[in-house]
This record gives structure tokens, sequence and C-alpha cells, in this order.
């Protein structure tokens, strides 16, 4: 037996495998992810077609303007969670089909609408507005949904990688270019967050990382694998289980790390910074072995996850029930422990 498989305490796998109308997509990614089978298994295939046709994924699409974008025009990163932004982020992790010609209205409004002056991703469409959190997300997802030949999406990954390093970028209080930091949002190197007191804001470098890890190495250039090696360093840092990063507000960590969502917004968990990390080739490091206990103690005695946290009520349509047995952690769960022990 793998030895993943040994760390659990029931046969969770063959849950994740049941057809189910609710969250159709669980079936796909596991079978893709957990017992690695092609895109050419009829299997694979009829779970994928499942996901636009049941669950979550066709009452999003049925939300969408005509034009492409989800309640108000222009750059839509609000409302949360119903604007064009969190959409679009919420069908990559829902499993969309890229190819569907309605999620390719919203790819291509967000792209329209989102990307600055200076070819960042940003909240409102302009430079000062970028911010890892929201960068990191959309580029994920627009990678997922199969815009990675997009130009101005190639360009506006190497603008986050050059926000990481600092590589050409000015300070904050430089004039007459839009090639700078911002007071008001990324405000300096790393992952520097005027949310976060100027700090370094590790939830912002996760969601970074999402995306310069989804990036195929050949289309990687020299700044995002620098960009990724200090994201990394800084993760790493850090003891992942305590999630102590630097915070300019309170006095301890977000309680929201250590408890496990979906789908995923601004927000992150020690659970995503393992999965970011085990993309990015560290599944083995040794600094991951408090966090991936953490992430075994939290499963039941039929080796199942809760969800934690939720973003039901606010979304288009709700995603399990909080509280009970998550299919969509329990994924990510097994996911990241098959990556440690494999």
């Amino acid at each position: 037996m793998d030895e993943w498989k040994k760390r659990l305490k029931g046969d969770s796998v063959s849950w994740l495998l049941e057809p189910d109308d609710d969250q159709p997509a669980v079936r796909y990614f596991a079978l893709r992810g957990i017992l690695k089978r092609g895109v050419d298994d009829d299997d694979v295939s009829q779970a994928k077609n499942a996901i636009m046709d049941t669950g979550p994924v066709p009452v999003i699409l049925a939300a969408q303007n005509p034009e492409g974008f989800w309640v108000n025009p222009g750059a839509g990163y609000g409302p949360k969670y119903q604007g064009t932004v969190w959409q679009i982020v919420f069908l990559a992790q829902l499993g969309a089909d890229g190819s569907d010609p309605r999620v390719q209205a919203g790819c291509e409004y967000a792209l329209s609408h989102n990307i600055a002056s200076n070819g960042a991703l940003s909240v409102n469409g302009t430079p000062s507005a970028f911010i890892h959190c929201m960068a990191g997300n959309m580029g994920a997802a627009l990678i997922d949904l199969g815009w990675l030949e997009d130009r101005r999406l190639q360009s506006a990954l190497e603008w986050q990688a050059r926000m990481i390093t600092g590589n050409g970028v000015a300070p904050a209080d430089t004039k007459y270019t839009n090639e700078r930091y911002y007071k008001s949002g990324t405000t300096g190197p790393l992952f520097a967050c005027a949310a976060n007191g100027d700090l370094p804001c590790a939830w912002g470098g996760i969601k970074a990382l999402l995306a310069l890890s989804k990036v195929p190495l050949s289309y990687r250039t020299e700044r995002m694998k620098a960009a990724i090696d200090q994201g990394v360093d800084f993760l790493l840092s850090y003891d992942p289980a305590v999630a102590d990063y630097p915070f300019g507000y309170g006095n301890r960590p977000n309680s929201s790390w250590f408890k496990f969502g979906y789908p995923i917004g601004y927000i992150t968990d020690v659970l995503q910074n393992l999965e970011v990390l085990t993309a990015l080739g560290q599944a083995q490091d040794a600094r991951l072995a408090r966090a991936l206990e953490m992430v075994e103690n939290k499963q039941d005695d039929q080796g199942r996850w809760r969800l934690e946290y939720s973003y039901n009520g606010k979304t288009w349509v709700d995603i399990e029930k909080k509280g009970q047995p998550s299919k969509w952690v329990t994924l990510r769960a097994l996911r990241v422990l098959k990556a440690a022990y494999p």
C-alpha cells in the first residue's frame, strides 16, 4: 500500500469517486489527481462533462450577463463574492470547462477590464490597485481555464514576478512612472502590502506562488524563477503549522489559517500553503512536518475532513455544508498527503 494511504483512517478515496450531482468536479479531480487517469479515459470524460451539467458551475454561468460580466460592467472585483473576478476564480476552482463559450467570454471580459496600463492584473484596472492575492488568484484561474498563451496574461505574470523581486520596480514615493510600488496596495518587494501594515503578506505570497506554480517550466522566465525561489524561502522561513508570518495588525495569526474550506478567496489556510509548496517541489522538506501532522490530525474516523470555512450565503451558489465532512477539503488533503508520502 502507498505510504500516504496508510495515514488515512478510512477509505475516503472511494467516497470522492462516487458520482455526485451536487459537486461533480470532485470525482473528476480525484480521477485525475489521485488515480492519475488520463484525459482520454472514459470515466474522466464523463466526469468532466458532468461539471457543466450539474452542481455549482451551471448556476454561476446562469447569473452571467450576455456581455460576459457578472453584476456590474467594468473591472469586476466587487461585489464580493459575486462580481466577475470572483466568478473566474471560482469557476476554475470548481472545474469549469475553459472551452465553454460562456467561460471564455468571462475570461476575455476580465482580461479586457482588469489589466492596468503597466500590464498588471489589478482590482480596478489601475496600476495602484495591484495586490498579490487578487492577481495570484486570477492568474492561477486563467491558466487553469486555458489562457496561458494569452500575451496579456503572460505580461501580468511577469509583472507579478517583478513585484516580488523588486527588479526594475521603483519605490512607492517615485513619481512619473507606473512601474513602481504604491502606498495604497503592494508597497514593496517580496509581498509587502498596505493591508498588512506594509509587511510581507503570506496570504498574498501563497496566491502569487499559486499562479507561478502553474506556469510550465518551459514558460518560466528567469525573473519568475527568481520570484519563486524568494517566495519559497519566505514561506519556509516560518513554521507553516504556526503561520506566524509577519502581521501588521493584532498580536497573533489570523484564525482563518487553521480553518480548511472551499472554494478559496483572498484568504488562505495552512492546507493551501502546503498545496503550493508541494506543487513547487518542496513536499519532502522537513520544515513541513508539523503542518502535515496538523492535516492528518484533522481527519475523522472515516478519513474525511470537515468544511471549516465557507462563503455560503455570499456567493451565487452554496458549496457543501459548513461543519460537515467535505469532499473538497478531503480532496485537497489527499493531494498534499500523496505528494508528501508517495
